[in-house]
């Protein structure tokens, strides 16, 4: 193994503050490196005499008073360094953007930090630049390696998607370069969401809703070729409402699609996103699936709180988050993505929220084994987003710090100002930039907030209720089917007949619509609709006629 290098440490001048300096200290000596520190005001004189008598390979040095004075303090040292033949030695700086500035400008340093970076870009840089001093390198291009990376810290993902292409490009350019992402995911406007192979079919009037105009392939290979500067953050996309294979083969082509995100039961007449019934829809999404499988990319099936979204209650939404879980393994996939939406339905409480969240990882992370794992991506619910800008960013944060708690791979930023309009660029670095600072600050030490009891008698029942709707769907096919959890047909006949249900779908066509919800202190229960009385999911699946006896 390759000896880590000596770094001396200190704060220049009469600057007293080390809180900064000691902290880099400690993250190099977690890395293995030897660190000393000389403590606080130490003069360019007394510093060069340190430098000869340690001998570091490498000097670090904060200082975060008085721009002017550092730019003297900084030439003062440079003097002294040629005055003793000391060459060779490498400087890194920390200190306010002022000051930073100054110490860029000097030529003194390798490396300059202003305390505007994300954290992890300190990493990297320990953990890379310190060691080999090479031009910098582009982080990882593959989602699992990113991972090992940057863990514990989180990726931290957005989505983005002007109504121009031209405004995309740009921004996308703009985001990369700010480095305040890991993962930027291109929202298409719904005409290409639904009819990018079917031009015929768009309207021209519906151009840029809900995302960017993409009409050809080399739109997605510019807006992947502006992202290759700055922190070359990760791009994946939308997989399409229908066409899915196309849409797969297309954007691994164009963007290296950093992983699908495919719905199970969705983009079908049960949304109204295409036209295709369930099973037809259920199949070809398992076609897809197996296909990014085979190809080795990882897969996330986002269907669980697509439900939640439609004031599921809390039973049926962990028993999905299984079940795409489980079909995704069936199908092959080895790195799962399991995306943890908090927030939904309104009015779910941060107790609760966990609570439902930690049942759904406790009945996902059950299949693990040896060819199947997953990454925990957590996310605020878009619906919760306040219309105020301080209140949706104190909401921003505060959801990103509750959902610390599960130990994320991946961050899914929602802008401050999507309950307003599509986020511009400037938004979203702001945006991520808020995430960041609760994301540090989890980092340092949370309570661990699923030893509350309430959150856990809540997880507990939880997985014992969704256990009896997952075996009720198991029972509505047995004798015709040998894997009725994976199977279209019983998917969609759980849906038809109200296995799977959800308020939204009263008066549907294709779905029952018959279970009554409401958020009863803080978690979102089945309830009798003539005395608001919470049901048990054995009671309403024998309302329904599809009990135990049924």
């Amino acid at each position: 193994m390759k000896r880590r290098e000596k770094i001396l440490g200190a704060s220049l001048g009469s600057c007293v503050h080390v809180a900064g300096i000691q902290r880099f200290l400690r993250m190099c000596a977690e890395e293995g490196y030897e660190t000393r520190f000389l403590g606080p005001a130490i003069s360019p004189r007394a510093l060069v005499e340190a430098i000869e008598a340690h001998r570091p390979e490498i000097v670090a040095i904060s200082y975060r008073l008085t721009p002017e004075v550092a730019e003297r303090l900084f030439a003062e040292l440079k003097e002294l360094l040629s005055a003793r033949g000391l060459t060779g030695l490498r400087f890194v700086f920390g200190g306010t953007p002022p000051v930073a500035e100054v110490a860029k400008r000097s030529g003194l340093f390798e490396r300059v930090f202003s305390g505007l970076e994300p954290i992890e870009e300190v990493w990297a840089y320990i953990k890379g630049g310190l060691a080999e001093a090479e031009e910098e390198e582009a982080p990882p291009q593959d989602l699992v390696s990113r991972i090992k990376w940057h863990y514990p810290y989180p990726l931290i993902r957005h989505h983005f998607g002007r109504p121009t292409l031209a405004e995309t490009i740009a921004g996308a350019r703009e985001i990369a370069e700010a480095g305040v992402l890991d993962v930027l995911s291109i929202g298409p406007d719904q005409n290409a969401q639904e009819s990018f192979f079917r031009p015929q079919e768009m309207d021209p009037e519906q151009d840029g809703a809900g995302g960017v105009p993409l009409r050809k392939p080399e739109d997605l290979e510019a807006i992947y070729e502006a992202t290759r500067c700055g922190n070359y953050p990760l791009v994946r996309c939308y997989s399409g409402t229908r066409d899915l294979l196309k849409w797969a083969e297309m954007s691994l082509r164009t963007i290296k699609n950093a992983w699908a995100a495919i719905p199970l039961c969705w983009y079908s007449v049960l949304d109204g996103r295409s036209d295709r019934d369930l099973t037809e829809a259920i199949t070809e999404h398992q076609q897809v699936i197996r296909w990014y499988a085979q190809k080795g990319l990882p897969v996330e099936v986002n269907e669980a709180h697509q439900w939640s979204l439609r004031d599921a209650h809390d039973p049926l939404a962990v028993a999905m988050a299984f079940l795409a879980a489980y079909n995704a393994k069936r199908l092959g996939v080895h790195h799962y993505v399991a995306q943890y939406m908090f927030n939904t339905p309104p009015g779910t409480s941060p107790a609760m929220d966990l609570a439902k969240m930690l049942a759904k990882l406790e009945l996902i992370e059950g299949l693990h084994d040896e060819g199947f794992t997953t990454f925990r991506e957590v996310r605020a619910g878009l619906a919760s987003m306040p219309s105020d800008f301080a209140m949706a960013k104190g909401h921003l944060a505060a959801s990103a710090t509750i959902s610390m708690a599960l130990k994320p791979h991946i961050l899914h930023v929602v802008g401050y100002s999507e309950g307003h309009h599509a986020i511009t660029a400037a938004e979203l670095i702001e945006s991520c930039k808020i995430a960041h600072g609760a994301v540090r600050d989890a980092l340092l030490g949370l309570p661990d907030m699923a030893l509350d009891p309430a959150v856990w008698q809540r997880k507990n029942e939880l997985i014992s209720e969704a256990r009896v709707l997952l075996e009720a769907i198991k029972a509505l096919g047995e004798g015709e089917s040998e894997d009725p959890w994976a199977d279209p047909r019983v998917l969609a006949r759980a849906i038809e007949r109200g296995l799977l249900d959800a308020p939204h779908f009263r008066g549907h066509r294709y779905a029952r619509g018959a279970v009554v919800t409401r958020i009863i202190d803080g978690a979102c229960y089945a309830i009798d609709p003539s005395s608001g009385r919470p049901l048990t999911e054995a009671e309403r699946l024998e309302r329904i006629g599809l009990g135990r006896k049924g």
